[in-house]
């Protein structure tokens, strides 16, 4: 080789970021060889005559690294390292949600400086337009069910009066409380975190373009970044629908007024949520299923759970698309190919997209899915070394815990730590009445993993809460494998199946047995000792015991 060239290195972690480098280096046509120290934060490349150090440069920039200015080598501003004068590693951080938040603290928890830009509301979708309003709404539209319809001989029943204008305010107003108190407040806390408002979008891959709402553009150059945009409404092809004023449930949890009839497109788990909530509320409510209810889920879970709906007054059509959907006089017309449905509302809740069209990502190599989900690892890490994911526009579940859970397990990472994200035992809760809760394996996924499946399942007649509370709605399925006895999984279709949940997560985190958790002791009276009863009944009629036998 004709010159050795020395770069100093910027952006590296650990001796796998040195590797990655140099087989970026190694690649480049006239490299003869490349050596880079992760301690010194050099690389050391034999090149020929013909070889620039801008090449080179570009090599390293494209790996997902950077290199130092220095006197003699001609590097573009936008490539440069993005320490501040303190040193401190510096993360730009693309959001504001839960994955954002947990990544902002964590890394500032290890010493880096924050950057954290959001081009809409502080704080994401769980507090702003998810998790808590929707969750206000059933509780809400629970209590007005209750009043209707209770079980209980010596109450009276009462028709409620719904005012929905002062619910929802009642509801914004705690959901602007947690937004400043979980999130605000967490910024105020944490002076190294700098919040810019405006929208992101990669120059190169280390730098971002910040657009303020007023046109101004600033470049922030970083370290590490991680993008934790979330997701948006997904919006079916369907002749029609874009023309009208359809809700989303972004919409539908803000509506100050209660449809008198409402077609909800849909069978997953924002779908049947907000379709029960809106008949407990008053509203005639008609529920279009592509195929099932919780189509992905153990068959059991959408049946039961479609039984409940009929008995409420909610119409479900099962693998049912509209051929198209217009408007007009105040009301939706949706033809299905066997009749036309009529309605003043229309919510369409038929999934996310993520939020990654506009960022750049193509530019600077970032892997998506067809539907624009970036592809990551088990430690949050896309396909350009520097850039981490986590959140809804991953290709992860899209829930506000594994968000959260990434976001942390990101910055670990980003900033020199080892930790994966584990997705094995992940408890899910829909909050429709009774919910539906699963974690670990249903018998068709686990015969799908080779094992030789051994299940039952428990009636909630069979529960003594259940039977105190009047309402036997549902059951506790246990999976588990034939040979070894350990649990597997659980579906769970109860009133409280949010609250049981948690602990077959633990007993699966703990590798128990069926008979481990029919010899636990569980208290008496509670749902969550249905899960006790059901690991009896792989050995036992249950329905033969007394009452908290042992």
């Amino acid at each position: 080789m004709d010159k050795r060239i020395t770069l100093p290195i910027t952006g590296m972690t650990c001796t796998h970021c040195a590797v990655t480098v140099e087989k970026a280096l190694r690649a480049v046509p006239g490299v003869g060889n490349a050596q880079v120290s992760f301690p010194e934060s050099v690389a050391q490349v034999e090149v020929a005559d013909t070889v620039s150090t801008e090449t080179l440069t570009a090599a390293v920039t494209k790996a997902g690294y950077g290199v130092s200015l220095s006197d003699t080598a001609t590097i573009p501003a936008a490539m440069a390292a993005a320490k501040g004068s303190d040193g401190k590693m510096h993360v730009a951080v693309i959001g504001s949600g839960s994955a954002a938040f947990a990544a902002a603290i964590r890394a500032t928890e290890d010493g880096a400086q924050v950057t954290m830009i959001e081009s809409g509301t502080l704080g994401g979708t769980c507090v702003n337009v998810g998790c808590v309003p929707s969750k206000i709404m059933i509780r809400a539209a629970q209590i007005a069910h209750w009043q209707r319809a209770h079980p209980f001989h010596g109450l009276s029943h009462a028709v409620p009066t719904v005012d929905r204008a002062t619910l929802v305010q009642q509801q914004q107003n705690r959901v602007d409380e947690l937004r400043q108190g979980k999130y605000a407040k967490v910024l105020t806390a944490h002076p190294e975190i700098t919040l810019l408002q405006g929208h992101a979008r990669f120059a190169d891959a280390t730098t971002l373009i910040v657009r303020a709402a007023d046109g101004h553009e600033q470049s922030i150059h970083a370290d590490r970044f991680l993008i934790a945009v979330g997701a948006h409404a997904h919006r079916p092809a369907i002749a029609g629908l874009a023309q009208t004023p359809y809700w989303t449930s972004t919409e539908a949890l803000v509506a100050t007024e209660l449809p008198r009839h409402l077609i909800v497109l849909g069978g997953s788990v924002v779908a049947v949520e907000l379709a029960q909530a809106f008949r407990r509320l008053g509203a005639e409510v008609t529920l279009l299923a592509r195929s099932t209810l919780l189509s992905k889920e153990d068959p059991a879970l959408g049946a039961g759970l479609e039984a409940v709906f009929q008995e409420e007054g909610i119409r479900l059509l099962k693998y049912t698309v509209p051929t198209s959907v217009h408007y007009g006089k105040g009301q939706f017309v949706v033809p299905t190919g066997t009749e036309t449905l009529r309605a003043d509302r229309l919510l369409v809740a038929t999934g996310r997209t993520p939020n990654t069209q506009d960022l750049g990502l193509g530019r600077i190599g970032v892997t998506t899915d067809t539907s624009g989900a970036i592809s990551v690892d088990d430690h949050l890490q896309t396909s350009v070394p520097h850039i981490y994911a986590a959140g809804d526009c991953t290709t992860h579940p899209q829930f506000v815990y594994v968000a959260a859970a990434g976001g942390t397990r990101a910055a670990i990472n980003m900033l020199g730590g080892d930790t994966a994200l584990d997705l094995r035992i992940m408890p899910t809760v829909v909050f429709t009445d009774p919910q539906v809760a699963t974690v670990g394996l249903d018998e068709q996924a686990a015969e799908q993993h080779g094992f030789t499946v051994d299940s039952r399942t428990l009636n909630l007649d069979n529960v003594p809460r259940a039977l105190a509370n009047f309402d036997t709605r549902g059951f506790i399925k246990l999976v588990a494998d034939k040979h070894s006895g350990k649990l597997l999984g659980a579906q769970i279709l109860a009133a409280e199946g949010g609250e049981i949940i948690q602990a077959a997560a633990l007993a699966l985190r703990g590798g128990l047995r069926i008979q481990d958790l029919a010899d636990q002791l569980f208290p008496y009276l509670t749902m969550v000792e249905g899960l006790k009863l059901c690991a009896q009944t792989f050995t036992r009629d249950v329905s033969q015991l007394s009452c908290c036998a042992g």
